[in-house]
């Protein structure tokens, strides 16, 4: 098994976006730029955001919200209906209403149809690639003298200056659209405003002309003023956040801080004499972590005892079992968890991760069906097509393995493996069926890409 295949099975699946490679996270000790992927808390913000999605004509289906590894506040959308966010935007939301603006605004920019400076270069962009893109110019921006800035919002975010800038007057229409958007779901704007209130604070703390970085970012007292306005005058300016939303925050920010933080600091903050669920939870990702399985399966199994519906206690557990070697226990886990939530594709994945490194025919058959489903949403994930290829080379159908293979090419953005790929599945694929029909799109499309190794 590589290392990028082991990734795709955590919970929280870090992908490194430079030239060295992936690596599981999950334990102590890495570094640099990396996505985090989790369906708890991706699914917990698509709840959230459902209204605004609708209200903005936008299908919630065809977003993504996705999870960048990085202390500072941030957000950006690039490559679609993409938008990322921060690991330490995330973890410095007070509320739920304070994360729901900052997104809000980020669906103004996708529905009003901005474009990016570097639009062609973003176009086929994979997600590893946009944020290699993200990670290449914070570098330069870095070694510039920029002081590592990193208190910005909005589609702008990192690398602005390079291929994700807007104009003042973009992201003025931003903030106007996230503001009807919320008055008409009858929530409040005054989280955006306390979060355009965080920024201007950092600004003034860092120095102006000390980072050019930040100082070109075009958020202008001019900007904060309208939205001060709006909240004074909005009759939903006051409205409470719904607990379920206050609740999905809290566990969000836990489980973050709990996989991303020391595991030190993690027991310190959640001492054994705290009860409460979320520190229990936080206590059994950091000696899983550690690694500890003496400490954290009890963790777990006590959790899932108490709590038996919740699906995520379940997926920790298949996750703790699978990735110290005890492949075979940790099936049932996920599958349980896959029961209980039907409609994540994550969770599909990654238990279709377990069933092709248990080397079971039956369950490799099931493994097809699965990433064949949830791949239908998460197409751009290179790792769960070569992950299908794998699965279909396994069953002896060679040119649905080499489609797969073509997709990957596709998604990662690889003009040269895709043709390839494509190329041989027309070989071998009956000409009358779908799929000869789809490796022939694929040589189309592979096409239009830039060249690449």
């Amino acid at each position: 098994m590589t290392l990028r295949a082991l990734v795709r099975t955590v919970t929280f699946v870090w992908a490194a976006m430079l030239a060295f490679g992936g690596f599981a996270a999950a334990h102590e000790g890495g570094a640099g730029v990396s996505l985090l992927r989790d369906t708890e808390i991706e699914g917990d913000i698509h709840t959230m955001m459902t209204p605004i999605w609708k209200t903005a004509g936008l299908d919630p289906d065809s977003l993504h919200v996705y999870l960048v590894s990085d202390n500072g506040i941030n957000s950006f959308v690039a490559g679609g209906q993409n938008i990322f966010i921060n690991s330490g935007l995330l973890l410095r939301a007070d509320t739920p209403n304070q994360l729901i603006g900052v997104l809000s605004h980020e669906t103004g920019h996708i529905a009003g149809g901005h474009i990016y400076k570097g639009a062609e270069a973003m176009k086929n962009a994979s997600i590893e690639q946009i944020i290699a893109m993200v990670a290449g110019v914070a570098a330069t921006v870095v070694g510039r003298g920029s002081g590592g800035g990193g208190a910005m919002l909005g589609a702008a975010g990192v690398g602005e200056r390079a291929f994700l800038g807007f104009s003042v007057t973009q992201e003025a229409t931003a903030d106007h659209a996230a503001m009807n958007y919320l008055d008409a779901t009858h929530q409040s704007a005054r989280g955006l405003l306390q979060f355009f209130e965080k920024l201007q604070s950092e600004e003034l703390l860092i120095g102006e002309h000390e980072d050019p970085y930040l100082m070109d970012h075009p958020l202008t007292q001019e900007r904060i003023d309208y939205v001060r306005d709006h909240v004074e005058r909005s009759p939903y300016s006051n409205a409470p956040d719904p607990p379920l939303y206050v609740d999905m925050l809290q566990r969000s920010k836990v489980k973050v801080a709990a996989f991303t933080e020391p595991s030190t600091s993690t027991l310190a903050k959640y001492p054994d004499h705290d009860k409460s669920v979320l520190a229990r939870y936080a206590r059994a990702i950091a000696y899983y972590r550690m690694p500890d399985l003496d400490k954290a399966l009890p963790a777990v199994d006590a959790l899932i005892r108490d709590y038996p519906r919740d699906p995520y206690f379940r997926e920790l557990k298949g996750q703790m079992l699978f990735e110290n070697g005890r492949i075979a226990e940790a099936v049932q886990p996920y599958e349980q968890a896959m029961k209980l939530a039907p409609n994540a594709p994550l969770l599909r994945i990654e238990l279709a991760q377990v069933y092709v490194e248990n080397n079971d025919p039956t369950q490799n058959k099931r493994a097809i069906a699965y990433l064949s489903d949830a791949l239908r949403t998460e197409d751009r994930d290179v790792d769960a097509w070569h992950l299908l290829a794998t699965a279909y080379g396994r069953d002896n159908q060679l040119g649905m393995a080499a489609l797969s293979l073509a997709e990957e090419g596709l998604a990662a953005d690889n003009k040269k493996n895709a043709i390839q790929q494509a190329t041989r599945a027309e070989h071998l694929l009956p000409k009358s069926s779908a799929a000869y029909a789809r490796a022939q799109q694929i040589h189309s499309q592979a096409k239009d890409l830039d060249a690449s190794d």
